[in-house]
């Protein structure tokens, strides 16, 4: 399994921006597709945004298209989100996850068999 550990998150205004980093470790980046998911208190783990692990292939949940950016750097071995006009209902921990699972990766969580620790976002209003 890969190691992921989750950075960059924090409190920000309405119509601010951050940028989520997830540093991966154990095995070869470059195998897995990614992805961030997020969790509001209450509420189920939900699809953020992926990229594959072959031409960067990426897919977005569509509260967040338009807004956030997922890109990766294999040599660095680390994902990034970037989230910009943030929302209050942006709000939440969110979590790095990796599976090898399909060619071009997925949204469900149930497919991703390493998950970092999550990072806190608060968006104020």
């Amino acid at each position: 399994q890969v190691q992921l550990v989750e950075s960059g998150g924090g409190l920000v205004q309405a119509g601010g921006s951050l940028r989520l980093s997830c540093a991966a470790s154990g095995r070869t980046f470059s195998r897995y597709h990614m992805g961030w998911f997020r969790q509001a208190p209450g509420k189920e783990r939900e699809f953020v945004a992926a990229i594959a692990r072959i031409r960067g292939t990426t897919s977005y949940a569509d509260s967040v298209k338009g807004r956030f950016t997922i890109s990766r750097d294999n040599a660095k071995n680390t994902v990034y989100l970037e989230m910009n006009s943030l929302k209050v209902e942006d709000t939440g921990v969110y979590y790095c996850a990796a599976t090898e699972k399909g060619l071009y990766g997925s949204s469900r969580p149930a497919d991703f068999g390493s998950w970092g620790q999550g990072t806190q976002v608060t968006v104020s209003s």
